[in-house]
């Protein structure tokens, strides 16, 4: 089931940033400056499979309900555009739809509004093309429209293994023989293949003819892009340069996963639109190039009539016993009553396997830190929650506990580090703590060392004794390195998804 909502379910997961990318597209039909509106271009085929065409809203502040307009008039003549939400959430009349949306979401998040489905009709002809208007008005937040294409495109039905296992140790390339099908009756001219894994799916060569995210993800994700002619009944496979590298400082044993698609170059431009993938691609490679089958000429625009069996989900069984350990960063403090100081706790990766790189055996490492009576923190970094009511926004300040979570891999030697800033209120020595938790609920795996995975905070207001607690603990210093980091693509290891990050207060420091 996961299998055939893929490219949906990416898209649910990129959209918000494509919202952002798109603000300036829609024509507004009355000053609407605080609300945005997306929704993506399709393309389907006369006896293909139906498509879905969603618009979102992404708003500053939230506005009640709205009213939705639909016009389906300049595509009607090719195509069939019906709501897919609740029966009793839209009319109809001619070729207006009129949607009643409901707004209960209160986080500042995007509101999904309508939801349709298009088939194309019988009688469709390839290169037909024409718009849906939307029209949303709400009593707050006034009018504003935007417009989707929907096009006809030639049938043609790609379709690739259903799945890839690989097998090596850290350091092993490892030969992935993909291959893509042509299951139709009509010549495929061209094709588009995405790879997207978790942190053991290391592509073991870069292409011209592909483009990469860059290197700060935790995750590969790449397209590379054929100009191969395949035959109905003919199958292509690329060439044997083709293979992952498991990285060297890989947990291990592990499990790592991950999927290739396969699209048509229009099928791909249209999850292009979909999925915020776009910003994120763009390096392309300089060893050669990746090859399939020989050049030819584009002709009709193509859609894949079966677009939910071109894709092969790949597992990678990472070998040997090569694990790490983490030890917990702790900190000592000496102030005076009424002042506020820095300070900076985490923990550090001492090697030799990476942590944090998912997979179903490698660690995860979740850090709670419980701060000493008589302090206050006015201000936490924005991967810490409180850690006591589970709620509340990222780095809210006034907790006594905190939950602090690195969105990222740490490799050997590397340390995570939150920076808080701790207000003295009462004189004398007080301890709390630093406790790392490595896994999750029944996923928990313990680390080379688990005895250095809880570190003391002590804290020394005005000069008073500590009362017996050793003062003999890790403290952390300045940072002597540090890699900015950026919201981004993490591979979730198990299930295979995106998963955006913040890093903006997080600091890796090698």
């Amino acid at each position: 089931m996961l299998k055939h909502s893929t490219r949906r379910w990416l898209a649910g997961l990129g959209v918000a940033g494509a919202l952002v990318a798109a603000s300036a597209t829609p024509s507004s039909a009355a000053p609407a400056e605080d609300l945005d509106l997306y929704a993506n271009n399709v393309i389907v085929a006369p006896g293909g499979t139906e498509k879905w065409v969603t618009l979102f809203a992404l708003t500053a502040e939230r506005h009640g309900d709205f009213t939705v307009k639909v016009d389906r008039s300049k595509v009607a003549a090719f195509a069939d555009v019906q709501n897919s939400g609740p029966e009793d959430a839209c009319t109809e009349s001619g070729a207006i739809l009129t949607c009643k949306v409901q707004d209960t979401d209160d986080d500042g998040s995007y509101l999904n509004m309508v939801e349709l489905f298009v088939r194309a009709k019988d009688g469709a002809t390839p290169d037909q093309e024409g718009e849906l208007e939307f029209t949303v008005t709400s009593a707050d937040s006034g009018s504003a429209s935007y417009r989707s294409t929907v096009a006809i495109g030639e049938g043609v039905d790609l379709a690739a293994e259903e799945s890839l296992e690989l097998k090596g140790a850290p350091g092993a390339t490892l030969k992935a023989p993909l291959k893509v099908e042509n299951r139709g009756e009509t010549t495929t001219r061209g094709a588009v293949l995405f790879v997207f894994g978790s942190y053991g799916l290391n592509p073991s060569k870069r292409y011209e003819n592909c483009e990469y995210t860059n290197d700060e993800f935790d995750s590969y994700a790449f397209a590379c892009t054929f100009d191969s002619v395949i035959e109905p009944g003919e199958a292509a496979r690329l060439d044997s340069s083709f293979g992952f590298t498991v990285p060297a400082d890989s947990w291990a044993p592990n499990d790592y996963f991950g999927a290739a698609i396969w699209f048509t170059p229009a099928d791909w431009k249209e999850f292009l639109s979909e999925v915020d993938v776009a910003d994120e691609l763009g390096t392309k490679g300089t060893e050669g190039e990746l090859k399939l089958e020989p050049v030819a000429a584009q002709r009709s625009r193509q859609t894949d009539v079966e677009p939910y069996n071109n894709e092969t989900w790949m597992q990678l069984q990472v070998t040997g016993d090569q694990r790490a350990d983490v030890a917990a960063l702790g900190a000592k403090v000496n102030g005076e009553v009424g002042t506020t100081v820095p300070v900076t706790l985490g923990y550090v990766n001492n090697g030799p396997a990476a942590v944090g790189t998912g997979g179903s055996e490698g660690i995860w490492v979740g850090t709670t830190v419980t701060l000493p009576k008589g302090v206050t923190a006015v201000r936490a970094p924005e991967t810490c929650l409180d850690g006591e009511s589970g709620e509340g926004e990222p780095g809210k300040p006034g907790a006594s506990v905190y939950r602090c979570f690195l969105p990222g891999h740490l490799g050997k030697g590397e340390k995570a580090e939150f920076d808080f800033e701790l207000r003295i209120d009462k004189a004398g020595s007080r301890t709390g703590e630093v406790k790392l938790r490595t896994g999750y609920d029944e996923a928990e795996v313990k680390d080379l060392d688990p005895a250095n995975d809880t570190a003391k905070i002590l804290v020394n207001a005005g000069g008073g004794q500590g009362g017996g607690d050793d003062p003999e603990l890790p403290i952390t210093g300045e940072s002597t390195g540090l890699i900015a980091g950026i919201g981004g693509l993490l591979l979730v290891a198990g299930v295979g998804g995106y998963v955006v990050a913040k890093r903006r207060r997080t600091r890796f420091v090698a």
